[in-house]
């Protein structure tokens, strides 16, 4: 019963919050950044009018905001530092610099944006602001020496945050690099052994499905990519295109929600134990939190989604 009422709770929360982020936006003078929601929405905009000055003004306010205080929520904001960098790369110095001042525990954002950035000379790029943030040089050792993945070697069966990062890296570049990489999962939404990449793989799926809705440009890429993907990949793939195109995304969530009890009931012991983010997953899956739109939907009160990049927030908020 607590549980319950803790879960419509958090679900009334969400209601209240969506009717009234946009009715009465924050007033903030010109440039200002003063809220995560603010933030989230440059980050939507980004695309259709690039101004790369402006990141490191957007990302120091996330860092006094207390973004980065919890990084497994901070993937949109790592992803797009390191878009806005990638393809920068002759400003990418001067971008970096700009970062600064940030705090030392807020740095593991930076860092991991470099290296996620992709750029030829990352490594020297990072060598050459080490001495900035030497409470961060054990991880910038990691990255370098190839202890510690890559944007492109990320599992993403790991949670929330490497989806919202290549959402981030996607909002940034308009690449579709990222979008090729979660199509590559889609087949994830009907494994029926492993709840976590169930759960990951209809994330994805929502994801997608709500995004190309509203951007036609990502739904030509999806079905452009449909002709070269087979199997389970294909299925998915179709029904994503096919809720873009109707906007049914309550039965695509009713099938996730379908899969994964099936797969908790009479799946294998692992289905039956499976991670906190898991089960939180599960939840955020049923009341429609990582279905909020690209296009300006950015709730507030528990940060679930932007441009339906489930965030590692949001599955902490309805953790078990």
């Amino acid at each position: 019963m607590r549980s319950m009422l803790r879960l419509l709770s958090v679900i009334s929360a969400l209601i209240l919050a969506a009717g009234s982020a946009f009715a009465n936006p924050p007033p903030t003078k010109k440039g200002a950044f003063t809220s995560p929601e603010q933030i989230l929405r440059f980050i939507n905009a980004y695309r259709a009018k690039p101004e790369p000055a402006k990141m490191p003004i957007a990302m120091r306010a996330a860092s006094e905001l207390g973004v980065f205080h919890e990084m497994d929520s901070a993937g949109i904001y790592v992803g797009f530092m390191a878009g806005v960098l990638q393809v920068n790369p002759t400003r990418a110095e001067a971008l970096i610099t700009k970062l600064f001042p940030m705090p030392p525990e807020d740095q593991v954002a930076i860092v991991r944006a470099i290296a996620y950035s992709d750029l030829p000379d990352w490594k020297g790029l990072m060598a050459k602001f080490a001495e900035r943030m030497p409470a961060r040089q054990g991880l910038i050792d990691r990255f370098v020496n190839g202890k510690l993945p890559n944007l492109k070697q990320l599992a993403l069966d790991a949670g929330a945050a490497p989806l919202d990062t290549l959402w981030g890296l996607y909002f940034a570049t308009g690449s579709y690099d990222p979008v090729l990489r979660m199509v590559s999962i889609l087949a994830w939404a009907k494994d029926q052994e492993n709840v976590e990449r169930l759960t990951v793989g209809n994330m994805a799926k929502l994801s997608l499905a709500t995004n190309a809705s509203r951007d036609k440009e990502l739904l030509d890429l999806l079905k452009v990519s449909l002709n070269s993907e087979t199997g389970a990949t294909h299925a998915v793939l179709q029904e994503v295109i096919d809720a873009a195109e109707t906007f049914e995304f309550a039965r695509v969530r009713r099938d996730a929600m379908a899969a994964i009890e099936k797969l908790k009931a009479k799946g294998p012991a692992s289905a039956r134990d499976y991670q906190w983010w898991g089960q939180a997953g599960q939840a955020a899956l049923a009341v429609g939190c990582v279905v909020a739109s690209v296009m300006g939907q950015v709730e507030i009160g528990i940060p679930c989604v932007v441009g339906g990049a489930v965030s590692g927030a949001a599955l902490k908020a309805f953790a078990p």
